[in-house]
């Protein structure tokens, strides 16, 4: 390689210590989704990636169990039926003309993937291979059906391998390791725009200013406002939490979903392709229980039906272990060929961190905080709304960040590396047509200024609070009272505590000074978005009096469609350090978009 720098990546100018960057679309985060983006956006504009992380660390690499589409390959299937299975999973919250549009644009976006070069597990005939995952079915419910895309149980590894490699061939600008901690917008014509993005370098501690046409947020989720959880310590919702501080709403951010099967006290993910493959859960009696809870697909029914049929066991007595706190994920009867062939990783992990051998013993496991459901909402072209149908534009989301919304209240296993494929594609393509064109929007005279007084008031910190202290007495509040089981009570004990948190994070200590790679002042940082929003998320619950999906009020344990058929809207109105939440949070609704598919009661 050429040790002549890359030009690309040379900032346009530099004033008063600060770095200017110009390119037609700027890209925040460099998962799945923002790479799927960027290999539409970079061969056609000019186009800037910038990740906190190295982009093969990105959190789509841990995904395991497989990618959704009607591809027919081993079982008759149809995009109809997936389609189905999408609105049905997701308790009929989910906007259909998008699920419509996630379920069509599924088999395109697999043979891509193939054509790109990713490694899929093929067929003796040399198809794709494909197996069977929870809530997907044949005929409208009748019978579960082989849907998900595989390879092994590392598929998430693979696809982000592979559009790495394929970004790399297409000469797409990363900016690595930089911390987006600012959106810069601007007026034209009356109407709201993005004028880029604010930056902080973390090898060097420097600000660079992005100025782009369109902006485009594919950050992630936010899973570390728990502490049981198969997040990543990196995320921390710091994209969503932008954009919320900038005054635009979330959507659907009481919605969160447990996913049943993490390592026991942990929370690290053994993948859905186990019960795919034929994996039981059993209780500490032996019983493989979910034969009474769903007697059609049992231990294949939906993730938020799963969750709370094993906190219920554990409830019930019958939870395994010296205190009876988890339940058993059982492949014992599975021949080692067949899990050392589909399943290697997820059975390394019981070995590494629970000394279990999935050959001979069941795996300690209990449901664990995995995917948010709501976000940053958008269309189905990607755009981000700042009400509930205009969209601001040339801003886009897509991925675990956004909500489209094709999850409704309870996303189906192996959806979301669809949807990161089929809406990173959507927002890198309407990107390119909208920057043809649009013009830059004028960015103010110092735009990295807040940015700025935010790192030099942390970094100056000199309080008596920890950071790390602070973050888990959250995630623990978190995971008592706000997981897989709400009430009224437990939620204004949660909100309680958060309102505390805040008065205290006024009060932190950052001890690490320094600017090369200062994680102490990247962690205060990113406290800041995890306490907004997990009160978002909290105040979101509140005020939904029902259940449905990952959302389970045991106050209110039906599903209520004739209040409740709405998706929930939180805004930002004052000042979040107040001391009530509803000082500064106004929830609004928005109607559901239903096309094919009346509300009707989920049986499997």
């Amino acid at each position: 390689m050429s040790d002549i720098p890359d030009s690309s990546l040379a900032p346009v100018k530099t004033i008063d210590g600060v770095h200017y960057h110009q390119h037609d679309i700027v890209i925040v985060g460099a998962g799945g989704a923002g790479m799927r983006a960027a290999i539409e956006a970079g061969p056609n504009a000019s186009t800037a990636v910038i990740s906190k992380l190295y982009p093969t660390r990105s959190h789509t690499g841990a995904a395991q169990g497989g990618m959704a589409a009607a591809l027919a390959n081993v079982e008759d299937d149809n995009w109809e039926w997936h389609t189905f299975d999408t609105v049905k999973g997701g308790d009929y919250l989910v906007d259909q003309d998008a699920a419509e549009i996630l379920a069509k644009e599924a088999i395109d976006a697999v043979i891509d993937l193939e054509n790109m070069g990713l490694p899929f597990n093929r067929t003796p005939e040399g198809k794709i291979d494909q197996r069977r995952f929870g809530g997907h079915t044949a005929e409208h419910g009748k019978n579960p059906v082989r849907r998900a895309c595989y390879a092994a149980d590392r598929t998430g590894h693979m696809i982000l391998q592979t559009l790495y490699q394929n970004c790399v061939k297409f000469g797409i600008n990363f900016f690595n390791e930089f911390y987006v901690l600012d959106l810069i917008m601007g007026e034209v014509d009356g109407q709201k725009r993005p004028a880029g993005v604010v930056a902080y370098e973390l090898a060097t501690g420097e600000l660079h200013v992005f100025q782009g046409k369109a902006v485009i947020f594919a950050t992630g989720g936010f899973g570390k406002i728990y502490k049981t959880t198969s997040n990543a310590h990196t995320l921390t919702g710091d994209g969503v939490g932008i954009v919320w501080r900038k005054g635009l709403p979330l959507e659907d951010m009481e919605f969160f979903q447990f996913h049943p099967t993490g390592l026991a006290g942990l929370g690290i993910l053994l993948s859905e392709a186990a019960r795919g493959e034929g994996a039981i859960l059993r209780n500490s009696e032996g019983e493989r229980f979910m034969e009474r809870y769903a007697p059609t697909i049992k231990d294949l029914a939906p993730r938020d039906i799963v969750a709370r049929c094993i906190r219920t066991e554990i409830r019930e007595g019958r939870g395994a272990g010296p205190n009876k706190d988890y339940v058993y994920l059982d492949i014992t009867h599975l021949s080692p060929e067949v899990i050392d062939a589909k399943l290697p990783d997820i059975t390394e992990f019981a070995r590494t961190y629970l000394g279990v051998e999935p050959y001979t013993e069941p795996v300690p496991i209990l449901p664990t905080a995995h995917y948010a459901m709501g976000g940053i909402p958008t269309n189905v072209k990607a755009e981000v709304l700042q009400d509930n149908d205009t969209p601001v534009p040339g801003l886009y989301a897509a991925g675990e960040c956004a909500c489209v919304s094709v999850h409704g209240s309870n996303r189906l296993g192996t959806n979301s590396l669809l949807d990161i494929n089929v809406f990173g594609k959507r927002a890198g393509n309407n990107a390119v047509e909208y920057v043809k064109t649009a013009d830059f929007v004028p960015i103010p005279d110092d735009p990295a200024a807040f940015v700025r007084g935010l790192v030099e008031q942390v970094r100056g910190a000199t309080g008596t609070e920890r950071i790390a202290v602070l973050r888990k007495e959250l995630q623990d509040s978190m995971d008592e009272n706000a997981q897989v089981f709400r009430t009224e009570e437990t939620l204004n004990a949660v909100t309680e505590k958060i309102q505390e948190l805040r008065e205290r994070y006024l009060n932190i200590s950052v001890q690490d000074k320094g600017k090369r790679f200062n994680t102490d002042l990247l962690e205060a940082i990113e406290l800041g978005f995890l306490l907004d929003l997990a009160e978002v998320v909290v105040y979101s619950a509140r005020s939904r009096t029902e259940s449905r999906g990952g959302h389970f009020r045991e106050d209110f344990p039906k599903r209520d469609d004739e209040n409740w058929l709405v998706h929930t809207m939180a805004y930002l109105t004052g000042d979040a350090h107040s001391a009530d939440a509803g000082d500064h949070i106004k929830l609004s609704t928005k109607p559901v978009v239903i096309t094919n598919y009346q509300p009707m009661e989920r049986k499997y």
